[in-house]
């Protein structure tokens, strides 16, 4: 009989967790200009990459070999040349304080490549301080999409040369591999599913999200799932956009007790829920309190070490029996301002572990929009796909579904999901995908590419 762990009072304690483990390795040569070969120029600021547009240099959003984004990188002398892989004789290059594309026998198109810390580096103007630099943000605004050059500094001035097909290795052996190496088939609002009970006004309720219970979905291999909860006199109630004229929604401890019940009944499993949260702080912490044996499952990164550290190995985790882990959405400084934070009661902020690619391919039907990058860059925001910290790697949630559920659709996307994954989200966020989020698991087998992404780490 496997047995019983309380929170912080493991087998395997809180600090064994914390020093066994591995943070991400640098990259082989990270600390010289790369090899000749095609890489996206990415900004370390916004994690965009840079776009030939009809022959003015521009961060558009991460889209692959679509978009001229792609650029062979090669010596000529002690300086480099970007060439356009689109249109061969034409480089990134310099005119005047802009960026632009010019032909590549041009002085303008020289760069002066330096490391600045580990795979990062400033493009310069040979012999002189004008760099490649991301203009500044304006108040209430993005940072504008034309690329400058002139005296930038820090990260404005800082770019990644990622590579367009990076070299992988094997995935490291079930007792070594750690969290963000592993990948879990998810469910974008798994409650929205018409088994369980109802989760949205009539009419609405005609497009659920998924079409089996949260049970079934546990049995059938989802690990990771997406819930909105509500608030009403009732406490946290699963619902889309609002609980009004909702028949039957079910509770959120409802849904969190068959998650604890399925990892008590089997120790080897590891589960994820991300919160879209429009609740009170002291709502939630009630609504937690009623699950059943939420104590011996939910996993605290925050107090063991995992952000001087890294992620621990995932046998660490299950030896512990730390095995829930739960993401909110909401704002810590709202809850300060409250006087209740939600990590106070194990429910970590999404945004301080994670990053995310925005939620929308487009609408139901049609063509779909394969651009991968931060749900949460605006004029107020910017966490970028490639965000990384010394020692600690977020999480990556991996967004793959459309504005409205549509059966047919769902099924041909999610038979897309590995390439996209592969071609262009991962070099998006310099990071393999974490948590494939999909509408209809149960069509177009994205488990398929839940199980081949799980055969390799990246980088």
């Amino acid at each position: 009989m496997r047995t019983p762990h309380a929170l912080l009072t493991t087998t395997v304690t809180a600090a064994a967790l914390a020093a066994t483990v591995l943070a991400p390795a640098p990259a082989a040569g990270a600390d010289a200009v790369p090899s000749p070969g095609t890489y996206y120029v990415q900004s370390a600021t916004t994690g965009l990459n840079a776009a030939d547009n009809a022959g003015a240099v521009e961060q558009h959003r991460p889209r692959g070999d679509e978009d001229r984004q792609q650029w062979n990188l090669r010596a000529d002398g002690a300086q480099h040349l970007l060439e356009n892989t689109d249109s061969p004789g034409t480089c990134l290059g310099r005119g005047g304080d802009r960026a632009r594309t010019v032909a590549c026998a041009s002085p303008e198109a020289r760069w002066q490549i330096t490391p600045v810390g580990t795979d990062r580096f400033t493009l310069a103007d040979p012999g002189t301080d004008r760099r490649l630099t991301v203009a500044p943000k304006p108040a209430g605004a993005n940072h504008p999409a034309g690329l400058a050059v002139g005296s930038g500094t820090g990260d404005l001035a800082t770019w990644y040369l990622t590579p367009v097909g990076p070299v992988t290795q094997p995935m490291p052996p079930q007792d070594r591999r750690t969290l963000d190496q592993v990948t879990f088939l998810t469910a974008h609002n798994a409650y929205a599913n018409g088994v369980d009970g109802g989760f949205a006004p009539p009419f609405v309720n005609l497009f659920p999200n998924q079409n089996r219970g949260i049970e079934r979905q546990l049995a059938e291999g989802v690990r990771g799932f997406m819930l909105d909860i509500h608030q009403t006199p009732d406490g946290a109630i699963l619902c889309h956009n609002s609980c009004t004229l909702v028949s039957r929604p079910v509770a959120l401890w409802v849904d969190l007790q068959r998650m604890v019940d399925f990892l008590l009944a089997h120790p080897d499993q590891f589960v994820t829920v991300f919160l879209e949260d429009y609740v009170d702080p002291g709502v939630l912490r009630a609504e937690l309190a009623r699950v059943r044996g939420l104590s011996e499952v939910l996993y605290r990164p925050d107090r063991t070490g995992v952000r001087e550290n890294g992620w621990p190995a995932m046998a660490d985790l299950t030896a512990a029996g730390q095995r829930l882990l739960i993401f909110s959405d909401h704002s810590r400084a709202a809850d300060q301002s409250a006087g209740l934070t939600r990590d106070s009661f194990g429910v970590m902020y999404q945004r301080e572990w994670t990053v995310e690619n925005y939620w929308s391919m487009g609408s139901g039907a049609g063509t779909s929009d394969w651009s991968c990058y931060s749900r949460w860059y605006d004029a107020g925001t910017n966490i970028p796909l490639t965000r990384t910290e010394p020692g600690f790697r977020p999480l990556f949630v991996m967004n793959h579904f459309r504005d409205t559920t549509v059966a047919s659709t769902a099924g041909t996307d999610n038979g897309k999901l590995a390439d996209r994954a592969r071609r262009f989200c991962q070099p998006a966020a310099r990071k393999k995908p974490n948590y494939l989020a999909v509408d209809r698991y149960d069509l177009g087998d994205p488990a398929a590419a839940v199980t081949s992404l799980n055969t390799y780490t990246y980088p």
